[in-house]
């Protein structure tokens, strides 16, 4: 009895001025009464958003704020409910995301300037009255070089470059949405390339944006490195999208996976001023995916003309040893002459030689053995006929069968000369008509591009003129909307005015002046009641 004698006795005391026990509305009221008292102002408070819902119906953002302990991402250290109420939340959510490139959504770490709010049946919360955008930027871009440094330590950020790209890539691995528009106009500039080189694709389907992107295209990336063999590089395209709709490809376990991929792997992701950590780790990163199907076109294109100018290089070789071996074959014609002519002078030297010798013979010897000298001088003359004849014989055979060899050589140099000269003109042939042709081809393209690109521009000029005339002031005023003035200053807060100011209102057609005699506060729970 004496302890909860005790215990009411407290409870009489904490109600202070009255004598019976309070009801739990009172006691609530009585609370947000000292919260007000206590907390009258507006502070400036740093959280983390882990739910944002905009309701429909209201137009009020309804948040939850979080803080967590320093180096953790899940222990929670203070939680809160914010709230956005209709009136300011479009001009808030807009200015945020021009600003930052994002709208508002959980993830992101905000500074935010709001009053507490305590009520008797939903309890305390934070009316939101402006969110400061640049600590968001310099919040992500900490995240996002935090990122880079893990990378650049680990030695992830130049891996991929160092695998080796074929000088003709055409078994290429796709990871991409098949629905996605990037998709199917990289397919079809690879399918309709002027060159009409062939390229095998074959699509691994993943989500690229979202919460699920990151574990998809890990995913895909891993059934690519299942069949590597197959492949010769691995594409990574996704068309343009919000900046929110590329933070995927900022995250750090897909880098890492594409850093250690054994492949090469190419990006075409985002719009041209985009340019994600995935980009950055990759072997080739490129704007657009119409920029990979034209990196990968350009590659083929120029290991085609490196062939080409080997082709060029052998046949200007192959003309220089034609005429190497047709002057060759003149010098041993020439030499073979020369030395036939100096052989039958020497042979007939000899013989005249030999001649002279015999009729020299001493007179007394010739005297005593004329008769003898004359049988023996009848058989050396048909000796020597004899064996001139043979000589004349064998040199005749011996000129006949060089003169035959030398003209068989001659013939067969002739021919193959004239059958090089028949292969180079069909083959500058072809490549006129080729070269005409690709002429042709990328004439067509540049029109076509041309063209495309004037009525492109012509269209985004309509937008912008129509935009410009949509924020024309006196449009919105013509729509019924005025326009307040408060000793010359347009009319923003209810705190610019005080009783007894005067107040002028423009409309599209004059204006109306008017004098304030009253100043309404705004009912805390307008928003609630609505």
């Amino acid at each position: 009895m004496g302890i909860r004698y005790q215990s009411y006795q407290e409870e009489i005391s904490f109600t202070v001025s009255t004598n019976r026990p309070l009801t739990l509305f009172e006691f609530n009221r009585r609370l947000r009464e000292e919260i007000e008292n206590a907390l009258p102002h507006r502070y400036w408070i740093i959280a983390e958003i882990s739910e944002c819902r905009v309701h429909h119906q209201s137009g009020h953002c309804y948040l939850t704020l979080t803080d967590k302990e320093p180096g953790s991402k899940s222990t929670l250290t203070a939680q809160a409910r914010g709230t956005i109420w209709k009136r300011q939340y479009s001009e808030i959510a807009s200015y945020f995301e021009a600003q930052t490139g994002h709208p508002l959504k959980s993830g992101l770490k905000i500074l935010f300037n709001a009053s507490p709010r305590f009520h008797e049946l939903y309890g305390f919360s934070l009316d939101i009255h402006d969110i400061d955008p640049t600590y968001t930027l310099g919040d992500l871009a900490r995240q996002r070089q935090e990122t880079i440094d893990r990378l650049q330590k680990e030695g992830l950020i130049e891996l991929n470059q160092k695998q080796s790209l074929p000088l003709v890539p055409q078994r290429l691995a796709i990871i991409s949405s098949p629905t996605a528009a990037g998709y199917q106009d990289f397919v079809a500039q690879l399918e309709k390339n002027p060159f009409g080189y062939a390229f095998r694709l074959t699509l691994f389907e993943a989500s690229v944006q979202g919460a699920e992107a990151v574990s998809s295209i890990k995913a895909a990336l891993h059934r690519v490195s299942m069949q590597r063999q197959a492949f010769d590089a691995v594409v990574v395209i996704r068309g343009g999208g919000s900046q929110t709709d590329l933070l995927c490809f900022d995250h750090y376990e897909l880098a890492a996976t594409v850093a250690q991929m054994p492949l090469p792997v190419l990006t075409g992701i985002g719009h041209e001023r985009d340019e994600s950590i995935t980009d950055l780790v990759a072997h080739t990163a490129l704007k657009t995916p119409t920029a990979v199907a034209a990196f990968l076109i350009d590659r083929l294109n120029e290991f085609e003309a490196t062939v080409e100018e080997f082709f060029l290089r052998i046949r200007e070789a192959a003309s220089a040893l034609t005429v190497a071996e047709e002057r060759r074959i003149g010098q041993v014609a020439t030499q073979i002459q020369q030395r036939t002519n100096v052989y039958l002078q020497a042979r007939q030297y000899q013989l005249e030689c030999q001649t002279r010798t015999l009729s020299d013979k001493p007179q007394k010897f010739l005297t005593e053995e004329q008769r003898h000298i004359m049988c023996e001088e009848m058989r050396l003359t048909n000796s020597v006929q004899q064996s001139l004849r043979a000589k004349e014989a064998r040199q005749q055979q011996y000129a006949q069968a060089l003169e035959s060899s030398s003209q068989k050589k001659v013939n067969s140099g002739q021919r193959h000369l004239t059958h090089l000269e028949h292969c180079l003109q069909h083959a500058a042939e072809q490549k006129l008509q080729k070269a005409r042709l690709a002429f042709q081809t990328r004439q067509q393209r540049l029109l076509y591009g041309a063209k495309d690109q004037l009525q492109i521009k012509g269209h985004q000029l309509q937008l912008l003129e129509m935009d410009v005339r949509s924020h024309d002031p006196e449009i919105m005023l013509m729509r019924g909307y005025t326009l307040t003035y408060v000793n010359g200053k347009l009319l923003k807060s209810i705190d610019q005015i005080k009783p007894g100011d005067k107040l002028e209102t423009r409309l599209l057609a004059g204006s109306v002046e008017s004098k304030v005699t009253k100043v309404k506060q705004p009912d805390l729970f307008d928003g609630i009641k609505n």
